[in-house]
């Protein structure tokens, strides 16, 4: 018996390669600045799914993303690695938009989904690092989650139901739940698989051209693949059945309320001794100064 996946990815700035243009005047994220990718953790999460997809026969794993036209690419690299379907979740009015908003907008494209078993994404986004996004989701939509997953142990399609393993501190715990629930995935379990050959050729022409009426009739009758996949879905408020002022700037009760630069300057330098006397000198000093101990 196939399952009904759901997998919420999102194009990021490489933190790993911060310059000295990373940020703007105003404090906010200078995003031309840096290259953009998928979010490390959210390639965890396609990765469980597509493992699931190929355990379990007839399994659909559907991607979506919400972000500027440019997070297309997200999506594209998901097709790549062998998603059934993806959307993009764009549009102006979802602009500025904080934690809150963002998990009002997509509990909302994954409804317009429906009928879906499981919902995953990675715990968090190196770009803000909230991990409020999943469990927010999962909260909205009224159904179970199960957070810091390092790996699916068992599901159980007639009982509709997953066990998996969860990262606490300290060591793991195992958890199980019915469908539908949400997950959220760490590094620690799955290797993501590298894109195909066969599909990047197949999907490298993808587009956001195909419209709403097109996703109701071809992906409900499970048509949804080979030609018709050669596009994507583009979806906006209205799509989606979205409240206006639930989304963007309108729908996020965030607010900064103070923005400060910090500049770390280097100190002295000190020479120590390699010897038993000079180390043990260094850690009285560090000891004083409260910096160990």
């Amino acid at each position: 018996m196939g399952l009904n996946l759901v997998v919420l990815v999102k194009q990021v700035p490489d933190t790993q390669n911060i310059t000295g243009d990373a940020m703007k005047e105003d404090g906010t994220v200078n995003r031309q600045a840096l290259p953009a990718i998928f979010n490390p953790e959210d390639l965890y999460a396609l990765e469980a799914a597509l493992t699931v997809k190929d355990l379990y026969p007839g399994t659909r794993v559907n991607v979506l993303t919400m972000g500027p036209p440019p997070a297309v690419q997200v999506l594209k690299e998901s097709l790549y690695r062998g998603a059934d379907f993806v959307a993009l979740i764009s549009d102006r009015r979802f602009a500025a938009a904080d934690t809150l908003a963002t998990s009002y907008a997509l509990k909302c494209a994954i409804e317009k989904i429906g009928n879906y078993d499981m919902v995953f994404c990675g715990r968090q986004a190196i770009d803000g690092d909230t991990a409020q996004v999943g469990p927010q989701t999962a909260e909205k939509l009224g159904i179970n989650q199960i957070t810091c997953v390092s790996e699916i142990n068992n599901i159980d399609t007639d009982k509709k139901s997953v066990e998996a393993t969860r990262s606490i501190e300290g060591g793991f715990e195992i958890v199980k739940s019915g469908f539908p629930v949400l997950l959220t995935f760490t590094d620690e379990g799955y290797v993501p698989r590298p894109p195909s050959a066969i599909r990047m050729l197949s999907y490298k022409n993808a587009s956001t051209e195909v419209s709403t009426e097109a996703f109701d009739e071809s992906y409900m009758d499970g048509e949804m693949s080979g030609s018709a996949g050669n596009n994507l879905q583009l979806w906006d408020i209205e799509a989606i059945n979205a409240d206006v002022e639930g989304c963007g700037l309108s729908g996020s009760p965030t607010k900064v309320k103070k923005i400060m630069s910090v500049v770390l300057t280097s100190g002295d330098i000190k020479m120590v001794d390699n010897d038993m006397g000079g180390i043990a000198e260094m850690v009285h000093e560090l000891i004083a100064d409260h910096t160990i101990g």
